[in-house]
């Protein structure tokens, strides 16, 4: 959490967010009216958030940040069907980069993240954004890459990569970023293949220029070889 984020929630009225995330943080923001939704159920939680906002100052409380993946989007979406209120987007550490500092340094150059979650878009066009940015030499991050109704799908993203890069291609994945249970594996193209992973966690497929380095995934930003 950055900075202003923890102010956020210190002088907000009401805590508002997903079950699970609201039970992360409630205890450490005790006498906080509680407005929470359980997961697929994002329109119901943010009406409730902004009906609040009305009379209250609402914390509406996502996971790493809040315009990646999050509920910022929505917020504005539905803020049009409400009267007018003051919305601030306030920026955390999104899994691609808290994940990526666990990693090593990943990330340095140019990189693509790309949600595996089937829920709001069709799984041909994740395969073709996946294609083509694996076509590109981008880096790979992949959210959401895999649930007990989906536990083929980092399977088939690597299959797609595997077109374009070597099995040996360094990779990684990093299991609750930033929670107690952390974990982090550095491993080949081949071997994250055949990886259990869950919504938990966070994958990073290197590009032709990635290496490990002492155990750490790094990709050259190229100040050696200017």
């Amino acid at each position: 959490m950055t900075l202003r984020a923890r102010e956020a929630l210190e002088s907000c009225t009401v805590l508002a967010g997903y079950t699970t995330y609201i039970r992360l943080i409630q205890a450490d923001y005790p006498g906080k009216r509680i407005l929470m939704t359980p997961m697929r159920q994002e329109e119901e939680r943010c009406r409730m958030a902004l009906e609040a906002a009305q009379t209250e100052t609402v914390a509406m409380v996502c996971s790493g940040d809040p315009g990646v993946y999050g509920m910022a989007s929505l917020c504005y979406e539905l803020s049009s069907e409400f009267p007018p209120i003051n919305i601030e987007v306030i920026p955390g550490v999104t899994a691609a980069t808290g994940g990526a500092a666990v990693l090593g340094a990943p990330l340095t150059h140019d990189f693509a993240v790309i949600s595996l979650s089937d829920l709001m878009t069709p799984m041909e066009k994740i395969e073709t954004r996946l294609d083509c940015a694996a076509r590109a030499d981008f880096v790979l991050c992949l959210y959401n890459p895999s649930s007990r109704k989906r536990s083929d799908y980092l399977r088939r993203a690597c299959d797609i990569v595997l077109n374009y890069r070597s099995p040996d291609t360094p990779c990684g994945y990093v299991k609750q970023i930033g929670r107690e249970g952390e974990e982090s594996v550095v491993l080949t193209l081949a071997e994250l293949r055949e990886a259990q992973v869950d919504m938990f966690t966070t994958v990073f497929i290197g590009s032709s220029q990635t290496t490990v380095i002492n155990g750490k995934l790094v990709t050259p930003r190229g100040y050696l070889q200017r």
